[in-house]
Parts: C-alpha cells; sequence; structure tokens
C-alpha cells in the first residue's frame, strides 16, 4: 500500500473538523495561492457546490479550496465558512471591488449516526482551515470521515465503520496525493486478494456477506432513498495542468474507487472526486500518466481510510464496527 499523504503536494493543506457531539465533521483542502481545478461526478445522487465551474469551457480556472463534508445537503453550509475564512485573508478571484473565493464542496450522506440534526455548518468549515496545515492529516474518523459508513445496502444495522484517507507517490519530480472519505453503499475490497476489508454483514453481524455475491445469490436488499450513502475526495498534483487535463485526471481518479469499493456508483452514492494542479514542480505532466498515478493512490486513500476507522457505540448510536474491531 502506498504511503504518503496528500500535504506532500507543495502548496495543499489539509484542515478537519470533527463534532464531538455525533460521529459527522468536514474536510477542507486549502490551496491558497491557487490550483487548475476539475470534477468528475460519477454517483446518481450527488449533493455538490460550484463544480460546474470547474468545466474546461468556463471561466474561472483556479481554486481556492475545495470541502468534503458530512451532513448530506446540510453540509454544504460549511462550505460558507471556508469562504469567509479566505475572504478575511483576502484570498479569492478578483471581481470588480472584491475578491471572492472559489470554493467547489461535496457532501456524503451520515445523518444514520447519531441525532441528524447535527451537522456541520459554517462554523465548523471555518474551524477546518482555522486547523489547516502542510503537516499529514489525521485520518480515519475525523473530519468528512467521522460519520462514514460502508457496506450499508442491507441496512445500518449490519453496515461497518467508514472514515477518510490519504495517501501520496512522487514519480519523477512529480508528486500525486489523494484524500477520500469512504461512505459507500457497497463493500471496500483490498485488490491485492479480493478479500473484503469491511462491508454488510451477516444478520449475526460475525462474518462478511459480500454485497456484489449476496445480490448474485438473489438476495435483495432493503428499500433505500437514493443519496444515503455517497464516497467524496481529491486528488491532487504539483504538476503544470490544463482544466481539461484536471478534469481527465478527476475521471481517471475514480479507478481508484472501483478497485477499492464494490458495487461502487450507485443510484444511491453521489461519488464525486476532484483533481487539482498546484504547478508547484513547473513540470508540464502527462495527463495519462498522472490519471494512472492518481487512480493508485486513491486506491490506497481507500484501504487507509478503512483500516485507521475506529467503530460508534453509546447511548442513542447504532453498534456500528470497525474493521481493527476483527484484526
Amino acid at each position: 500500500m502506498i504511503g504518503g499523504a496528500i500535504t506532500d503536494v507543495p502548496g495543499v493543506k489539509v484542515g478537519h473538523y470533527t463534532d464531538s457531539r455525533r460521529p459527522t465533521g468536514c474536510t477542507v483542502i486549502l490551496t491558497e495561492h491557487g490550483a487548475v481545478g476539475g470534477v468528475d461526478v460519477r454517483g446518481s445522487a450527488p449533493g455538490t457546490r460550484e463544480t460546474e465551474l470547474l468545466a474546461p469551457v468556463n471561466l474561472v480556472d483556479q481554486v481556492h479550496a475545495v470541502l468534503l463534508s458530512g451532513g448530506s445537503g446540510f453540509g454544504l453550509d460549511a462550505a460558507t465558512g471556508v469562504v469567509r475564512w479566505l475572504e478575511e485573508r483576502g484570498i479569492g478571484y478578483a471581481a470588480g471591488p472584491a475578491r471572492v473565493p472559489i470554493v467547489p464542496a461535496a457532501i456524503l450522506f451520515d445523518l444514520w449516526v447519531g441525532d441528524h440534526r447535527i451537522r456541520p455548518d459554517a462554523a465548523a468549515g471555518y474551524a477546518a482551515c482555522e486547523s489547516a496545515s502542510a503537516q499529514a492529516p489525521e485520518e480515519g474518523s475525523v473530519g468528512a470521515g467521522a460519520g462514514a459508513t460502508v457496506g450499508k445496502l442491507f441496512g445500518i444495522e449490519r453496515a461497518m465503520k467508514g472514515g477518510i484517507g490519504t495517501a501520496a507517490l512522487k514519480v519523477g519530480g512529480i508528486t500525486v496525493g489523494a484524500i477520500v472519505a469512504v461512505n459507500p453503499l457497497g463493500d471496500v475490497i483490498d485488490p491485492s486478494d479480493g478479500s473484503v476489508l469491511a462491508g454488510a454483514r451477516d444478520p449475526e453481524g460475525r462474518r462478511w456477506t459480500g454485497t456484489t455475491a449476496a445480490i448474485l445469490r438473489g438476495e435483495m436488499p432493503q428499500m433505500l432513498q437514493a443519496g444515503m450513502a455517497t464516497t467524496i475526495g481529491l486528488v491532487a498534483t504539483d504538476a503544470v495542468l490544463t482544466k481539461a487535463q484536471a478534469q481527465k485526471i478527476a475521471q481517471m481518479s475514480h479507478d481508484g474507487l472501483a478497485r477499492t469499493i464494490d458495487p461502487v456508483h450507485t443510484m444511491y452514492d453521489g461519488d464525486t472526486m476532484f483533481a487539482l494542479g498546484t504547478g508547484r514542480s513547473g513540470i508540464t505532466g502527462n495527463p495519462s500518466a498522472l490519471g494512472i498515478i492518481a487512480a493508485a493512490v486513491t486506491a490506497s486513500a481507500v484501504l487507509r481510510a478503512i483500516r485507521r476507522a475506529r467503530g460508534v457505540a453509546g447511548p442513542g448510536l447504532p453498534s456500528v464496527p470497525a474493521a481493527a474491531d476483527f484484526a
């Protein structure tokens, strides 16, 4: 498994906010000097903000932060706090008399666990910025991964704990990193041997059902509403990119999700991956090669999220074990 962290990419800082009242939170990826951005949405139930401006044909070509948040659609409010934090520091796109911070965002559904009325807000986004640094961020059950769960097709009572993970790799003078909040409907798979690391458990909770295998056996899941899962993340590089290249790298990073999550990109997931290029290396990278690396570090970030997650239990909370509880 690849090591490192997305903060190995020059020009990238990461900050978490974790709400102690229940498992939820948000994670901000700061690029205060600007970065070329792209995005690719594959799930059918996304919750996003300012993703359309990242299209190559649209005007703005630099973003100043990306927010990943829990709280479902309510969690998009946390981006307002990121915007305020950046504005206070004079960071943003020059627009007439103002500088407007560009902060795309994506959310995941974590309202299963604890009081759903508690979710990240503008103050949470601001606090995440205050905590941001270029040091390797904490992983597991923190930030946008605090309330994440996996293997939910047969209900939260048979699910396991997800989380947030990061990884990075330097190749040929260019660094590529990823950070992923892992909250899928499906199971998380170790691609090295196909084993399930975390996912839907049998009714007794003692072994993995194998979501895809169960469906192939004819075990139909309970009815779910769209948008009750979702994996969100970001890949970053210090290579010099165009917006079109950033979008392609975001697309290819989804290969890393497909290697480690089964099933992925369902009607119930809003899977979204961003890509940023800080250009700090001064090297113009090959987008195909960068996309291959992006998929690899994305896959590693998913596995690290699961291996560092911690289970949830307590008054008013469902019992959701983590992979570490089965080690």
